[in-house]
């Protein structure tokens, strides 16, 4: 079992140094924007670093008890080496443990204490080269702090206690502290407790001393967070973190060790935030962040990126997320202030969306190479939450985080947002800077169909199913809940009508930004969980929130808070279904049924085709063939439940739906099997076209039919087959009419085809020019009479073509695939362009985005391309190598956005930015800012004049003489390899991938061989000098006794 090393990074004089793993050291020095680096590898594990205020010698510590000196300019290694048999007693026979612990006395470098993970402490003389004191201890040490007189130190132990050394008393602790420990009568020991895992003291000049500590705690306290411990003087604070405690340093207001600390902060790096906790006010309060590293409190499920946003909307989200800062922070600034930002940012705002496994929505201004917080949304609170294991909501359709989100729409100008979760929930929001209190929450339940064939076989023999069309609804027929729905069961005790979540009965105080609009939710069809949504679309101007799911599609007024489409992927066809999916033989029943084969008996009569989703279903057949018919269904359904479970559970994994080919998914299998599952999931049981997935939805104002003359309101909706229909919105006037008139929703009878699954459609005028939505400005919903009567006057903001253009000024529809991409002329529906994408691979992301005052096609692919097509021709612009598909969190949050900008989640703890555009590249050095921030040193203390008359301040060591190769000698070969960074950024990018890294790795072999020739050369140089010397001597002993004689001495 290895243990974990704890994070080391020291800074000093603008040097960064890293201890990168167990055995490796790293040094960095700054060169305006590039890095050199070098590192030395030892042959043996280390465990503690130790490098004195202004010294370029560090202390390595290692696991076999030794200390090795690293010059940490040359990074070269001293012959100085402190061995462990010769730091401890000589009557001692076990090998004290590893070090844990170096540091230098305050008062007098020349005195090391190192301390030993056995409990042994030992104050080493350099200049004499022993042990001046030993302090044994029975309990494991975990660190060690000095006082700043040197005269004391304290150490930290594994029963959590606490133990005040004098420097000569050694025989025993001057104190013994248990901070958490109960204190027992008759003066018997304390209980022992959690280790301690680091100690630091801290002093003051008007007041006691700080005692800091991580750890320590009882162990009966079972299930407390993670605390850190203040003790000063009498008062002992308790500080729970919220995450696990890494490492905490103490700000103190001078670098001397020998001063008085004066602290005033506590830096607590935590295992996902960084907290500041002020020592100087009462209560220890913290710092406010100004950082985002609350990215990840939850997991990211999904985000979207948006770049040229409205220049009014990211001070609009910062003024409502302002208000949700907690109180209680410190009245101090941030007191870290180290490095520069750039200087340079965009001239444009971009805003990234992220959404979480918790159900909650982060928005992030994005405008700078930095990342900040404007404003979090919490959408589970909508919801009732279970107390105990039997109150639980129907949440069977995923096993854990059934608010997660999968999809978000958003809409920059109007500000409504919608999204869709993992447990088949959608929910709309509008944006309003007022505070208001909602008694009933708006919800409505949709009773989402996909029905197929009955089976012919009573008596055993299974015939693979064939789809029939589902059960569609008519505005008319739908009656919306207003409220959460009761549980109510099928007539064989099925779960049926129920939705997954339970929406909340009572009112609700929302606050000013995003506000509930309306919640939907689809229900429990016969036993089965509702499929989960896979597209999602909202059109502020039109009202309309549409979305999809491989059962079909609904459509909803938001407004008239009504259902206005519920119909299954087959019935969009109507007559026109190119896979001619109908039943193979006339059937004398018919009922809908949902979820996964599941097949339904019972008989249904015409006028059931006309009523409520949530209606109940028909009565059974008794007959004896059918009652055989029913006990294999029985079966058939039980193992399908379990299937669909499984399914669902897999595709819950997954933000949103991804269809890809049959044959890539062995490849994708390696890293997340979820992936592959989710899409085996739909040809299992049932033919591969039956299960046609509603895969990208489009608002927009365009021909619908050839015989066209003026652009119309409608709906594109594209399918996993490659399928893209055309539905005809008719809508109602503005103003009160909008909210009496029905909206009447119509197929067109327009289908197009592509190969492979539709990922994006978007429309281009006559010019080039991309045509958006028609979106509705926002206005606050909540105003008077006066702003009520001028907004009926208002019309939404449409930049389609009017109806007075002639015909000849068409449109172009861009559809996007996972294949290919077609441009499409219209009203005619020719196809003008097309472009086959990839034939090996397939495309993960298609969007059409702005760049350089033009619009292009962006599209990443599996194999790792990126790839830009012009707009309309289709013409290949970039084609480029960046980074293989290896896990599906790269699928699930990549996204294009305008001005050649993109991003994903690299890991769970990092979103990549990336940019295709040649303008943002040459600026990207000047916007990187500078990481140090070079500051004089302050002033020394002063040592009085007595003690400088009588020598009792701090002494100096020259370690460069105790250090040096003069002194020490240098060091064995063995312990360590010295590696010569590549001196630059472009070495460390070159060194990454590809025949470029192929190159580096060669260099870098030169320069090993070239450093050994070198070597060599100089050892060849020393023995020619010696020789040179022999011969020299011998020249002069030849000449000093050639002429005596041999009687001459």
């Amino acid at each position: 079992m290895k243990k974990l090393v704890q994070p080391f990074g020291i800074n000093i004089q603008g040097q960064e140094i890293e201890l990168e793993s167990a055995q490796t050291l790293q040094c960095r020095i700054p060169k305006r924007h590039f890095l050199n680096s070098f590192l030395v590898t030892f042959s043996f594990r280390i465990t503690f670093c130790h490098l004195p205020f202004q010294s370029k010698w560090l202390y390595v510590g290692t696991e076999r008890g030794n200390i090795h000196i690293v010059n940490v300019e040359s990074f070269t290694l001293s012959g100085y080496v402190i061995m462990w048999n010769k730091a401890i007693e000589l009557s001692s026979k076990s090998h004290p443990g590893p070090v844990v612990h170096i540091s230098d006395n305050p008062m007098d470098e020349g005195k090391l204490l190192i301390g030993f993970e056995s409990g042994t402490v030992v104050l080493w003389d350099l200049k004499s080269k022993k042990a001046d004191y030993r302090y044994t201890h029975d309990e494991a040490i975990h660190s060690v702090a000095w006082h700043h007189e040197g005269k004391q130190f304290i150490c930290s132990h594994s029963d959590g206690t606490l133990t005040i050394w004098n420097v000569k008393s050694p025989t025993k602790p001057f104190q013994t502290i248990t901070p958490h420990g109960k204190q027992l009568k008759d003066g018997k020991k304390p209980e022992p407790c959690k280790p301690i895992l680091k100690v630091e003291y801290k002093t003051t000049r008007a007041g006691e001393p700080f005692i800091i500590l991580s750890g320590g705690l009882s162990y009966d306290t079972v299930g407390r967070r993670p605390c850190l411990t203040v003790m000063h003087g009498k008062s002992t604070a308790v500080l729970e973190m919220d995450y696990s405690i890494v490492d905490f340093l103490t700000l103190c207001e001078t670098p001397y060790p020998n001063d008085f600390q004066e602290p005033y902060a506590v830096v607590v790096l935590l295992e996902k935030d960084l907290v500041l906790i002020d020592l100087a006010q009462n209560g220890y309060p913290i710092f406010e962040n100004p950082y985002p590293l609350t990215i990840h409190e939850s997991p990211v499920t999904c985000c979207e990126y948006f770049a040229d946003c409205p220049v009014d909307l990211i001070p609009a989200l910062y003024s409502v997320g302002a208000r949700q800062k907690r109180q209680g922070y410190s009245k101090k600034e941030w007191p870290i202030s180290g490095g520069n930002w750039g200087v340079i940012t965009q001239s444009y705002s971009e805003i990234i969306i992220t959404g979480h496994a918790d159900g909650s929505i982060k928005f992030w201004d994005a405008s700078a190479i930095t990342l900040q917080v404007l404003y979090k949304l919490k959408t589970a609170k909508v919801f009732e939450k279970s107390r105990n294991k039997d109150d639980r909501p129907n949440t069977d359709i995923v096993d854990e985080d059934p608010y997660a989100i999968q999809t978000i729409s958003w809409c920059p100008e109007s500000r409504m947002l919608c999204i869709a979760g993992v447990s088949a929930h959608v929910i709309i929001y509008r944006f309003s800077k007022q505070e208001m209190t909602t008694e009933v929450i708006p919800m409505l339940e949709v009773r989402l169909l996909y029905e197929i064939n009955d089976v012919e076989t009573p008596d055993g023999e299974q015939v693979p199913p064939v789809p029939t069309p589902g059960t569609g609804s008519n505005p008319q027929s739908i009656v919306p809940q207003s409220h959460p729905s009761t549980s109510s069961s099928s007539s064989d005790g099925l779960r049926d009508n129920v939705p997954c979540l339970k929406v909340k009965n009572s009112p609700l105080k929302q606050s000013p930004g995003y506000q509930i609009e309306l919640v939907i939710q689809l229900v429990w069809v016969s036993g089965e969980p509702p499929q989960q949504i896979t597209s999602l679309a909202i059109n502020s101007a039109y009202g309309l929130v549409v979305f999809g799911n491989c059962n079909g599609i609904a459509m909803v007024d938001y407004l008239q808070k009504t259902v206005l489409l519920n119909l299954g992927t087959i019935e969009l066809y109507g007559s026109n279904d190119p896979y001619r999916r109908e039943p193979r033989s006339p059937r004398k029943t018919r009922q809908p049924s949902g979820g996964l084969c599941d097949i339904n008996e019972g008989t249904v009569v015409p006028e059931d085709r006309c009523k409520s989703p949530t209606s109940g279903s028909g009565s059974p057949n008794n007959s004896d063939d059918e009652q055989k018919m029913n006990n294999f269904i029985e079966k058939v359904k039980t193992k399908s439940r379990k299937f669909s479970k499984m399914v669902t559970n897999d595709i819950a994994k997954m933000s949103r739906k991804l269809s890809l080919p049959t044959e890539l998914k062995p490849d994708l299998d390696v890293k997340d099997n979820s992936f592959s599952r989710s899409r085996s999931s739909s040809v299992t049981s049932i033919d591969k076209e039956s299960r046609e997935a509603i895969s990208a939805l489009h608002f927009c104002e365009t021909f619908t039919r050839k015989a066209d003359t003026s652009p119309s309101p409608c709906l594109w909706v594209g399918t996993t087959l490659g399928t893209v229909l055309v539905i005809v919105l008719n809508l109602p006037p503005g103003g009160e009419q909008r909210l009496l008139q029905p909206v009447i929703v119509s197929p067109s009878g327009t289908i197009l085809r592509l190969k492979g699954a539709i990922l994006r459609m978007a429309f281009l005028d006559t010019t080039g020019s991309l045509v958006p939505p028609a979106h509705e400005p926002w206005r606050e919903h909540y105003e008077d009479k006066d702003e009520k009567e001028k907004a009926k006057k208002r019309r939404p903001v449409s930049v389609s073509p009017s109806s007075s253009q002639e015909i000849s000024e068409n449109q172009y529809a861009v559809i996007c695939s996972e294949k290919q991409a077609k441009v499409i002329s219209l009203p005619s529906q020719n196809c003008i362009y097309k472009q086959n994408i990839t034939e090996t691979s397939f495309v993960l992301r298609g969007d059409i985005v702005s760049l350089n005052n033009s619009i292009c096609l962006a599209c990443f692919c599996a194999n790792g391309h990126i790839m830009t097509f012009s707009l309309p021709s289709l013409r290949p612009l970039l084609d480029v190598y960046y980074l293989p598909l290896t896990n599906m969190r790269i699928a699930r949050t990549f996204c294009f956005t305008n001005n050649g900008q993109a991003l994903y989640l690299v890991s769970p703890t990092e979103i990549q930015r990336l940019t295709y555009s040649q303008e943002t590249c040459e600026n990207l050095q000047e916007m990187l800012g500078e990481l140090f921030t070079l500051v004089e040193t302050p002033e020394a203390p002063n040592r009085g004049f007595f003690k400088g008359l009588f020598g009792g301040g701090a002494q100096s060591l020259d370690r460069e003489e105790l250090f040096g190769e003069s002194a020490s000698g240098k060091a064995s070969r063995s312990l360590a390899q010295h590696i010569p960074g590549p001196g630059g950024i472009e070495g460390v990018k070159g060194a990454a991938s590809g025949v470029v890294g192929e190159l580096a790795r060669a260099r870098l072999a030169l320069d090993e061989r070239g450093q050994k020739l070198g070597e060599l050369e100089e050892k060849t140089a020393a023995m020619l000098y010696s020789a040179d010397s022999f011969s020299k001597h011998a020249h002069e002993m030849m000449l000093k006794y050639k002429d005596k004689k041999w009687y001459q001495f």
